[in-house]
């Protein structure tokens, strides 16, 4: 008998794992697994004792991570110490539901939030407090494509997402749990389906409400051709380090970086001249040595007079003091002036070893709009850009630059901020997808780098005028009340008195 349930229920682990690694947004995704996986891994959970618990779940959560650096192709030996670490703590939630939930087993409904609450609080803390963001293990960005859900994102951020679907998750197995007490159970079954109802209607009353004659600007994004790219990068192929180009002949790196960016500023002049007044480039789009770089802009500041546009330019300037790489970009308006030059706030851990930015969005009134900018990494961080929905900008710039293995996961992710702050996203991006995307998270263009052949240029009517949300006034307040609630919870658990000691596994559990 014994051994029967336990088969039951390393069968139900075994399908919660593989409904897992469609799961992760990442290349398999499928947005429904997102939903039942954890229905699967928190009933193996609560049925089995704590420790045996916790353990499985760490192993799933390690396999889960494994299998997304495999499809991001982040095979350095650091990005593994860092992976075991997140798998640890993406584990903890399961663990807190199988103490704390057990502990509350009398208040169903209340027992219920214990899952919700700790997933949120795990990716609130990681998100906020560590170098990697939100980059994984965030569950509410599997749903990116369920648009009237999605929309939660601008009264709580994408974490309101992940507690839904974890609260889905959490209400299924205590339904199942104790199927024989329906009336018992009515309570919660009723509050969540009111709440998902709710939440539901109220994201799509927002996307029909929304109005389609907001005024637009064209605007075009010119990523580098990819034969241009290649001409620079053979020419710089003979200097291992950036202390050898700074001794190289400078005549000689000056021809090898203005092949690209004689390049960009052809076509970002075919653009202009058919009619664009925002010529958006990805990051790190053109390289310079620092001795170089005030010639460059000047360039660059006539180049946007001459054609009265805004050009937003991603650079990378290398310069002769450690850590030698300064990684900005820059916004010239059409009278030639220049209007900020922002440095990445979020370099990516290890791949990225140069000095951050200080973190200080900035905004700028113009014709079409307000602008603010990041750039890509920094999308990941959402209490970073919020300065800009805080300061009611209208279209946000991320200049991106990714690789196969993150381009349409690293695109999605940046949705969310666009739907948490009220803004238009413009990303033009090198070896990935260039995307606008409207306050709602709808795509209004994209390019894929890969596809474009040797011109890789979007093109778009770019919504100008953004709406006020309510994360952009209160920020991550639904995070902080998340971890507030889950202390509390945690704290009225060990109060109350059970008639089990130290929270012993059910009768049908296995210790192995």
């Amino acid at each position: 008998m014994f051994r029967s349930v336990a088969a039951v229920r390393y069968l139900i682990l075994l399908g919660g794992c593989v409904l897992s690694l469609f799961a992760i947004h990442a290349r398999w995704d499928v947005a429904l697994a997102a939903w039942l996986c954890h229905v699967l891994l928190l009933r193996f959970s609560r049925q089995s004792r704590w420790w045996v618990a916790g353990l499985w779940m760490w192993l799933v959560m390690t396999l889960d991570l494994a299998v997304w650096m495999w499809h991001a192709e982040l095979g350095n030996p650091a990005f593994i110490l860092i992976g075991g670490a997140l798998s640890l703590v993406f584990s903890v939630p399961y663990l807190i539901d199988r103490l704390v939930a057990a502990r509350l087993g009398n208040w169903a409904l209340v027992s219920t939030l214990a899952f919700p609450l700790a997933k949120v609080a795990v990716e609130f803390v990681v998100s906020t407090m560590t170098p990697v963001g939100g980059i994984y293990g965030v569950l509410g960005t599997t749903q990116h494509g369920n648009l009237p859900l999605a929309q939660l994102a601008s009264v709580t951020g994408v974490y309101g997402v992940s507690f839904m679907v974890a609260w889905f998750a959490s209400v299924t197995v205590t339904c199942w749990q104790h199927r024989s007490r329906p009336r018992w159970l009515r309570t919660t079954v009723v509050t969540y389906l009111s709440v998902l109802a709710v939440v539901l209607t109220a994201g799509g009353a927002r996307i029909v409400s929304s109005t389609s004659t907001d005024t637009t600007v064209r605007m075009a994004g010119v990523a580098p051709s990819p034969s241009a790219w290649a001409h620079t990068v053979g020419a710089l192929a003979p200097y291992q380090s950036v202390e050898e180009l700074n001794r190289a002949d400078p005549a000689v790196l000056r021809e090898a970086f203005a092949h690209v960016v004689d390049d960009l500023l052809a076509r970002s002049a075919r653009e202009a001249g058919a009619g664009a007044k925002l010529v958006a480039w990805p990051e790190s789009a053109v390289v310079t040595m620092a001795r170089d770089e005030s010639a460059l802009l000047a360039g660059f500041r006539q180049f946007a007079e001459r054609h009265h546009i805004y050009l937003s330019a991603g650079m990378t300037v290398y310069t002769t003091t450690a850590p030698y790489v300064r990684n900005q970009t820059v916004l010239v308006a059409p009278s030639g002036a220049p209007v900020w030059a922002y440095q990445k706030a979020h370099p990516i851990p290890v791949l990225e070893p140069y000095a951050a930015g200080d973190g200080v969005v900035p905004t700028a009134d113009t014709p079409f709009g307000r602008l603010a900018t990041a750039i890509c990494f920094d999308m990941n961080f959402p209490a970073l850009v919020r300065h800009a929905g805080q300061q009611r900008a209208d279209v946000m710039l991320a200049p991106s630059n990714d690789w196969r293995g993150i381009k349409d996961m690293h695109a999605q992710n940046a949705r969310f901020r666009a739907i948490e702050n009220g803004y238009t996203l413009v990303r033009p991006t090198t070896e990935g997808i260039s995307e606008v995307v409207d306050h709602l998270g709808r795509v209004v263009a994209a390019s894929d780098y890969f596809t474009s052949g040797d011109d890789p240029t979007m093109v778009a009517q770019v919504p100008t005028r953004g709406t006020q949300t309510v994360y952009g006034a209160v920020g991550d307040l639904f995070g902080w009340l998340c971890l507030t609630a889950l202390a509390g919870l945690v704290v009225v658990a060990i109060r109350t008195r059970r008639t089990e000691r130290d929270c012993p596994a059910p009768a049908d559990a296995d210790d192995v």
